[in-house]
C-alpha cells in the first residue's frame, strides 16, 4: 500500500501492523461522516436512483406487484453475490437443490442456497425492526451463516479476525492496494460501522438512504472484520438497509457482478481518498440499473403469462390457471410444492401440472416415475439472462 495513493486524512489514520508485518501499516478507518457529503457529478445519478426507488415502491403496492419482492430475485442475488467471491453455482442449480433435485454434496450450491435463505430471513427482521436491527451480533451472525459451508474458510465463521489481511497484491502485502484495520482496531471501527447503519446520528437528516448505503458499504469493507467473506456480508447488508428504511429491498449483486471493475474502483476511491462521491455514484447507478432490469423482467413475465393463457383454454379458477401465477416465483417446481402453494390436494396439483405440460409451459426434467421435478424454462431464461440484455420471448 503506497502512501502516495492515500489522502492526507487517511495517512493520518495509519497504524503499524503487528509482526510479522511490522514493516507495514494498516488504515484505522475514521467513523463514517454524519454531515452532508459533496456529491458533484454524482448528484444527477443520485436523483435518478431516488426516483427509481420511489417508482418501485409505488408499483410494489399495486395489485400484481408481488414479483418486485420475489423469492426468485433473492436467489439471483445469492448466485451473483457468491460468484463475485468465486463461489460459482447457477440459478437453475440453486432452485433444483431447493426442490431436492440436484446434487446436495456440492458445497457451492449449498452455500448459495444458505445465502438466499439468510437474505430472506434477515430482510423480514429488518423490515420489522427498522435500523435497530443493525448490531455487532447481526454482522457476526450473517458471516457465520454465510460461511458455514465454505470448505476453504480457515477461521471460525462469525468470529472477528485476529490476523492481518490486505487487499490486492495476491500473497504479498508489499504489493497491496489497501490494508484494512489492524486486528486490535476492528472492534472500534466495526462499532462505528454498526452505529452508522443504525442511523442514530445526523446522517439520517443530512444524507439520503442511497448515500448512506454507499458510505456504509465502503466503510464496512475498509474495516474488513473477517478473514474472508466480507464482501458477501457487506452486500447482504445493502438490501437490509433498504428494508430497515421502509423501502422495497433491491438486489444489487447482479449489477455489481456485471460491473465489477467499477465496483472495486468505487470502493478504492472511498477507502484510499475518502472520495464518497464516487462510491455514491456507483451505488446510485446500481440502484437505477437494477430497477431498469427489474421492470424489464416484470414486463417480460407479464407478456409471457398472457401468452401462456392463449395456448389453451383454462377453466376459470382451475388449479392449472392459478398455477400460472406461481411459476414466476417457482419456475422449478414439484407437485408437492405446487399443492402447497395452491392449497390443493396432491392429485389436483398433478392434474394441473399435466395440463401445463400439455400446453408446453412446463417440462419434466428428472425422468423419474416419482418425485418428479418440472421446469418453466421460459421463466428461467427471462430471469437469468445476462444483466442488461433484453428479455427474449419465444
Amino acid at each position: 500500500m503506497r502512501r502516495g495513493d492515500l489522502s492526507q486524512a487517511v495517512v493520518d489514520r495509519l497504524k503499524r501492523l503487528p509482526p510479522p508485518h511490522a514493516a507495514h501499516y494498516g488504515v484505522v478507518p475514521s467513523a463514517p461522516p454524519e454531515h452532508g457529503v459533496e456529491l458533484g457529478d454524482a448528484l444527477a445519478s443520485l436523483q435518478r436512483a431516488t426516483r427509481a426507488m420511489a417508482h418501485v415502491d409505488v408499483l410494489a403496492r399495486e395489485p400484481g406487484g408481488g414479483f418486485l419482492v420475489s423469492r426468485l430475485l433473492a436467489r439471483r442475488e445469492a448466485v451473483s453475490s457468491s460468484a463475485i467471491e468465486g463461489t460459482n453455482s447457477t440459478l437453475d442449480e440453486l432452485l433444483s437443490v431447493e426442490e431436492g433435485a440436484a446434487d446436495e454434496t456440492r458445497h457451492a450450491a449449498l452455500q448459495v442456497r444458505d445465502y438466499a435463505i439468510i437474505l430472506e430471513r434477515h430482510i423480514r427482521d429488518a423490515a420489522a425492526d427498522g435500523p435497530a436491527v443493525f448490531t455487532r451480533s447481526l454482522v457476526t451472525t450473517l458471516h457465520a451463516q454465510a460461511m458455514a459451508r465454505d470448505p476453504d474458510y480457515r477461521d471460525v465463521p462469525g468470529e472477528i479476525r485476529t490476523r492481518v489481511v490486505w487487499i490486492g497484491g495476491a500473497h504479498d502485502i508489499a504489493y497491496s492496494t489497501y490494508n484494512p484495520a489492524p486486528p486490535d482496531s476492528i472492534e472500534e471501527t466495526l462499532s462505528d460501522s454498526v452505529a452508522y447503519m443504525r442511523a442514530e446520528g445526523m446522517q439520517v437528516m443530512t444524507q439520503s438512504l442511497i448515500t448512506r448505503m454507499a458510505i456504509a458499504h465502503a466503510h464496512f469493507e475498509a474495516v474488513h472484520p473477517f478473514r474472508d467473506g466480507n464482501g458477501r456480508v457487506g452486500r447482504l447488508l445493502l438490501p437490509l438497509m433498504m428494508a430497515a428504511d421502509g423501502q422495497v429491498p433491491l438486489y444489487l449483486a447482479p449489477y455489481i457482478e456485471a460491473n465489477k471493475q467499477e465496483y472495486y474502483a468505487s470502493l478504492k476511491a472511498a477507502q484510499q481518498k475518502l472520495d464518497w462521491a464516487t462510491a455514491v455514484k456507483f451505488m446510485a447507478d446500481a440502484v437505477t440499473g437494477t430497477v431498469d432490469e427489474l421492470l424489464a423482467t416484470r414486463a417480460a413475465l407479464s407478456s409471457l403469462a398472457d401468452g401462456w393463457r392463449d395456448r389453451r383454454h383454462f377453466r376459470k379458477e382451475s388449479a392449472a390457471l392459478r398455477a400460472l401465477d406461481v411459476l414466476p416465483q417457482y419456475p422449478v417446481i414439484t407437485a408437492k410444492r405446487l399443492a402447497g402453494q395452491l392449497e390443493v390436494s396432491a392429485p389436483a396439483a398433478l392434474n394441473a401440472i399435466d395440463h401445463l405440460v400439455d400446453a408446453g409451459i412446463l417440462k419434466e426434467r428428472t425422468g423419474y416415475a416419482r418425485n418428479r421435478v418440472f421446469v418453466a424454462s421460459e421463466v428461467l431464461s427471462i430471469v437469468n439472462r445476462p444483466f442488461g440484455a433484453a428479455p427474449v420471448l419465444a
